[in-house]
């Protein structure tokens, strides 16, 4: 009775979000005895080889993903991508100094409110005047900036960095927590990469850190130990207890892309139900689409109805078809459809074949 509603069920959620069915598999086996040992993963101690075995799996995993170098660590943190706002400029910026911010959203915006409380920001590059519906094409970057911080992609407002600005001049830092292992970048040219779990990568309670241990160490601040990347370098992210289970999920959702054949392959995947959905929506007069289309994002299409009046209508068809997670966040309004790493075709395929059925219906 669960495969069979599990399978009918389309989710578009932007996160918590849709992850492979052979990891949920795994995962509820190992919830009840891990690796035939007795013991639950939830029980385990995260200091015993049975656990190590995972995390060194994971980091290695994210490792051969990226294609990092040396001077690049892997860390799996505590709290999130939103406490990453905060300890990204504990650890980068000087009180006296200034770091370089991009405003291209609701996230961007509120990494920014949190680096002010560190040293001076300036804003490199914004769209909020225009309600975020595009990426900023050029960027005003102070060469003395401690590092200039992006996010690669917008969940909320829909946008996504096409033209990554690798060459700004200064430490380059991203919150990737909406399109990590998604497509292809050259994830060493980035100085810290941060991105929570929850939408391409496992479960939430956990959150990757990337991080080019050349930087650190430069502010004149006392970190509190806990939010010194150094410290969890040094320990190999267990200088606390780890979220043991979410590691566990991350690790497995990693393996699964490696075995689709790692990132190359899943951008391949991703483009096409991208390209599906979008030429779609061009298509349909009924829908209409409020993000410029050279910054579309891949992973979170939001788009609205010149109707106000079908959107609650559509939404309920999307509904009795079993298509979860499609109306838009609170502060945009509209439609939003997620289509991770996870995603199948076929959901996409379902979707599309809504809407122009809808279209029909009402055109």
């Amino acid at each position: 009775m669960i495969e069979i509603l599990k399978s009918s069920i389309h989710n578009f959620n932007a996160g918590p979000s849709i992850l492979p069915k052979e990891v949920f598999e795994e995962a509820s086996r190992a919830v009840i005895d891990f690796n035939n040992t007795g013991l639950s993963i939830l029980e385990i101690g995260h200091r015993t080889s049975l656990f190590q075995s995972v995390m060194d799996e994971a980091c290695s995993l994210v490792k051969e993903l990226m294609h990092l170098d040396n001077d690049h660590d892997v860390l799996f943190m505590h709290g999130g991508a939103s406490t990453q706002f905060m300890q990204v400029p504990m650890n980068l910026l000087n009180e006296n100094e200034l770091a370089s911010y991009t405003d291209t959203g609701a996230w961007a915006a509120k990494a920014i409110r949190e680096a002010k409380l560190f040293g001076h920001v300036e804003i490199a590059g914004s769209t909020k005047e225009t309600n975020y519906t595009s990426i900023p094409k050029e960027l005003s970057i102070s060469p003395t900036a401690a590092y200039l911080h992006i996010t690669t992609n917008e969940t909320i407002h829909g946008t996504q960095w096409n033209n990554i600005p690798y060459d700004c001049g200064v430490p380059l830092v991203a919150d990737m927590s909406s399109d990590i292992l998604s497509r292809v970048v050259d994830f060493n040219k980035f100085d810290l990469i941060y991105a929570g779990a929850q939408k391409n990568m496992g479960a939430a309670g956990v959150n990757l850190v990337v991080v080019n241990k050349n930087i650190l160490g430069k502010v004149n601040r006392i970190i509190p130990t806990i939010l010194d990347y150094r410290n969890h370098i040094k320990e190999g992210s267990m200088l606390n207890t780890p979220p043991v289970f979410a590691v566990y999920v991350a690790m497995l959702t990693l393996r699964w892309l490696n075995k689709q054949g790692g990132v190359t392959a899943i951008e391949k995947v991703n483009n096409e139900k991208a390209d599906l959905f979008y030429n779609t929506l061009d298509s349909l007069p009924i829908f209409k689409g409020i993000v410029a289309k050279e910054d579309r994002s891949k992973m979170n299409a939001v788009f609205i109805m010149d109707n106000v009046a079908l959107e609650k209508e559509f939404l309920d068809v999307c509904k009795q078809e079993k298509m979860i997670g499609v109306k838009g966040h609170r502060s945009v309004g509209g439609f939003r459809v997620s289509m991770y790493n996870a995603l199948p075709l076929e959901s996409v395929k379902a979707l599309t074949e809504l809407m122009k059925i809808f279209a029909k219906k009402k055109g």
